[in-house]
C-alpha cells in the first residue's frame, strides 16, 4: 500500500478523510462498482503524522480527540507489505496476465492456481495485482482505442468473485453475474446462466477473472465437479483464470490433473461429467495451471532477515508516542512475534493492532507507548473474527498459543526478570562438537 504524501499538523490538518472512508461506507469487492471505487482509492489512505508527547499535550482537546482517531485508524489499516514470497508470485502473475492479455489467436489461456495457508495474504496480493494490471489496461486503452460513433464504452478489466460456500454451478454462475450487476432470470436454466456469464466476460471485455477460496469446492460431490468443469471451461473465453485457495495440493482440485515438470504445469483433460445439456458449451481442449504458492515466513538463516525487514517496515508505519527504536526488531521480540504468529502476515497484523490500540488506551498518562511481550502475552488473537471464513475449507489456520499467564508476585517477579536481563535469540549458537563416550 502507497501511503501517500504525509500530513502535516498544521492548522489546517484534517484527518476525516482517513478516520471513515467517503460516504461512511467501507470499500468492498463484492461488485464491478465497488471493485472499481477500491482500485481507485486503494492507495488513497494517508498515516497520522508523528508526534512527540510535548507536540500530543500542546494540542487543543479537540485536536487531540481528532489525532487519537487518526492514529487508531493507522494502526487498524496496517498495510500488507510485500515480502520475498510475494514478491516473486507478482512477477510470474503480472507476466502472465499481461502475455494473455495481448495474444491474438483463439487459443485457451495457460490459468493460475494460487495456494497457502489462511491469513497469508493471498486475496489482497492477488488483488492487488490485478488493481496494478487494470491500471495499466486502463492507460493502454486510453492511449490506443479510438472511440467508435454510436457505441457505449464498456469495459470491466478485472472480475473478482468468491466462491459460494455451497458451491454448484447455478449458484456460481449467479455470484459472477452478481459482480456484473446482470439481471438474472428467476426459473433460468444452467445453460441459459452459462450463456449469459460468457456474454457478460465478452460484453465487458474482461480478460482476468479472479476465483476465490476456491478450496471449498469438493470434487467427490457431483455438483462441485460439474462447477469446477464449468470454470475451467470459462479459459476458452480468452481470459486470464486465476483460481486461489488454502492448501490446493492437498484438496481435490488436482486429483484429476497429470503434471508436466517440463512447463512445471498442472493440465487438466477435457471435461467429461457436464451433463449432456451443457456439454456443448465446453470446448474440447486441455487446460493448463501455473500452481504458485504463497508461503508464510520461515524461521531460517535466510528468513530472519527478511521477518525481521518486516517487523521494521510495520514498526516505522505504528504512530505511538515516542516508542524507542528497534521496538519491534531488537533483542528478542522478533523471535517471541515468529513464535505467537507462526510467520503468518495476517496474525502478526491483528496482534500488532490489537496491541497498539490496548496502549493508545493510556495515552492521556503522556508516557512513552511501547510495545512490551507482557503486553502481547495478554492478547489474543482470535482468526473467528474474520467475517466470510469457512473452517471446513481450511481458511482457518492453528493460533500458536500464548505463554502461560503468571498470577500474584510471580507476575511481578517475571516482569522484573524481563525488564532488567535482555532476551537472547540462540535460533544459530553453536552447540559445538559432541564428547564422545568413553
Amino acid at each position: 500500500m502507497n501511503l501517500g504524501t504525509e500530513l502535516e499538523l498544521g492548522p489546517d490538518y484534517d484527518p476525516a478523510p482517513y478516520i471513515l472512508p467517503r460516504g461512511g461506507t467501507l470499500y468492498s469487492r463484492d461488485t464491478s462498482q465497488e471493485w472499481a471505487r477500491w482500485r481507485r482509492a486503494r492507495d488513497s489512505f494517508v498515516p497520522a503524522p508523528k508526534l512527540s508527547i510535548a507536540q500530543y499535550v500542546a494540542l487543543t482537546p479537540r485536536r487531540r480527540m481528532l489525532y487519537d482517531l487518526h492514529c487508531a485508524a493507522t494502526h487498524a489499516n496496517l498495510p500488507i507489505l510485500e515480502t520475498p514470497m510475494s514478491a516473486q508470485l507478482t512477477q510470474l502473475i503480472e507476466t502472465r496476465i499481461k502475455n494473455n492479455a495481448l495474444t491474438w489467436g483463439p487459443a485457451t489461456r495457460d490459468g493460475v492456481m494460487v495456494t497457502g495457508g489462511g491469513f497469508q495474504g493471498k486475496t489482497e496480493t492477488i488483488c492487488e495485482i490485478a488493481a496494478t494490471f487494470e491500471d495499466y489496461w486502463w492507460q493502454l486503452t486510453d492511449l490506443l482505442a479510438k472511440p467508435t460513433p454510436g457505441t457505449r464504452d464498456l469495459m470491466i478489466p478485472v472480475a473478482y468473485v468468491q466462491t459460494p460456500v455451497t458451491a454448484k454451478p447455478k449458484s456460481t454462475c449467479e455470484a459472477i453475474l452478481d459482480f456484473y450487476g446482470a439481471h438474472i432470470p428467476k426459473y433460468a436454466t444452467l445453460p441459459q446462466l452459462l450463456r449469459q456469464v460468457r456474454a457478460c466476460i465478452k460484453d465487458n471485455r474482461t480478460v482476468v477473472l479472479i476465483l476465490d477460496d476456491i478450496t471449498r469446492l469438493r470434487l467427490h460431490r457431483a455438483d462441485d465437479q460439474d462447477t469446477f468443469d464449468m470454470i475451467r471451461g470459462l479459459m476458452s473465453m480468452q481470459v486470464t483464470l486465476i483460481l486461489v485457495g488454502v492448501d490446493i495440493r492437498e484438496s481435490t482440485l488436482l486429483s484429476r490433473a497429470r503434471f508436466d515438470a517440463r512447463a512445471d504445469q498442472w493440465i487438466f483433460p477435457e471435461a467429461a461429467n457436464i451433463s449432456g445439456s451443457d456439454r456443448g458449451l465446453e470446448t474440447q481442449h486441455e487446460r493448463r495451471f501455473n500452481l504458485l504458492e504463497l508461503d508464510r515466513f520461515h524461521y531460517d538463516t535466510p528468513g530472519i532477515n527478511a521477518w525481521v525487514a518486516h517487523l521494521t517496515g510495520i514498526e516505522e508505519r505504528l504512530r505511538l508516542l515516542e516508542a524507542p527504536p528497534g521496538m519491534l526488531t531488537a533483542g528478542g521480540m522478533p523471535e517471541y512475534l515468529y513464535q505467537r504468529t507462526n510467520g503468518i502476515v495476517g496474525f502478526l497484523s491483528r496482534l500488532i493492532s490489537s496491541a497498539c490500540e490496548c496502549v493508545m488506551a493510556g495515552r492521556d498518562k503522556a508516557e512513552p507507548e511501547v510495545l512490551t511481550e507482557a503486553l502481547l502475552d495478554t492478547i489474543a488473537i482470535d482468526p473467528y473474527e474474520a467475517p466470510g471464513r469457512d473452517p471446513a475449507a481450511g481458511e482457518i489456520p492453528h493460533v500458536p498459543e500464548r505463554r502461560p499467564q503468571p498470577s500474584g508476585k510471580s507476575r511481578e517477579r517475571a516482569a522484573a526478570k524481563r525488564s532488567s536481563a535482555k532476551r537472547r535469540n540462540g535460533s544459530f549458537d553453536d552447540p559445538g562438537l559432541a564428547t564422545p563416550h568413553r
